[in-house]
């Protein structure tokens, strides 16, 4: 009952401070400040608050979540343990069985043949002397008068 009468009375609150900031003229911070305003009041009006409120404060329903976090930590474990061991025996024989043989396992990289290199790169234009760069700044500085 009271976590109703406190919602109800910050949607009240809300919708004031909405009212006063519509007052300046400022209308769509109102209108957000009046969306906020009203989502407790909904919450009081479709029995959400009510739920959570005897949720809260029920013995039950916090031994639930003590059970809920224990078998989460219980999983992770076990996960854990499993990923460290690199899994059950089974699935690592059959790791082991599906994994293909080296086809040359003393072949080097010598051995397997001339490699091709890349091609160089073309060498770059040479670059425009200082006075040609400067020209094009000067252009611009005289069509501006300067």
């Amino acid at each position: 009952m009271i976590a109703e009468t406190v919602c109800s009375a910050v949607a009240v609150a809300g919708l004031g401070i909405a009212v006063v900031t519509a007052y300046r003229k400022r209308f769509l911070a109102a209108a957000r400040i009046a969306a906020y305003a009203l989502v407790p009041l909904g919450l009081v009006m479709t029995g959400v608050v009510e739920w959570a409120a005897h949720t809260a404060f029920s013995p039950t329903a916090w031994a639930g979540v003590v059970v809920l976090v224990g078998a989460w930590g219980l999983f992770m474990a076990t996960r854990a343990v499993e990923r460290r061991r690199g899994g059950t025996r089974a699935e690592r024989k059959a790791a082991r069985a599906a994994q293909p043989d080296a086809v040359a396992p003393t072949a080097s990289a010598a051995s397997l043949g001339p490699g091709t290199r890349p091609a160089t790169r073309p060498a770059t234009a040479p670059k425009a002397n200082a006075s040609d760069d400067f020209s094009d700044i000067e252009a611009i500085l005289k069509k501006h008068g300067i």
